[in-house]
């Protein structure tokens, strides 16, 4: 029997799997993200969903990903949760080095 990461190195020769599993990292940074925070803030899932006036089990589905059932939160329930681990939501909008270097081509094109 392979192990987990001898499956991960199987798959990550796919291109297929690979498109889709980068496709996932922009989600996961985001849980990784909160979760870091709530540790950070020495809080349980218990703790937070006190602070935020809702239910431990929304707590633990908003820092698993929506569970089976995907969902993406709300800027209000990001925002009220960042609240609750003594931070402040902050969005950035990031280019893609792909992106870069369309744009310089078209820049470069219509001059």
């Amino acid at each position: 029997m392979k192990t987990h990461k001898e499956m991960i190195s199987e798959w990550m020769t796919d291109p297929a799997f690979v498109q889709e599993y980068d496709a996932l990292e922009e989600s996961f940074s985001l849980y990784d993200e909160l979760l870091r925070a709530r540790k950070e803030a020495g809080l349980t899932q218990a703790e937070v969903a006190e602070k935020m006036a809702t239910k431990p089990s929304v707590v633990a589905r908003l820092e698993a990903g929506g569970g089976r059932h995907k969902h993406s939160p709300s800027l209000a329930t990001l925002q009220r949760y960042a609240e609750a681990v003594g931070c402040r939501l902050e969005i950035r909008m990031v280019r893609t080095p792909q992106k870069q270097e369309q744009q310089k081509f078209s820049a470069k094109s219509n001059n």
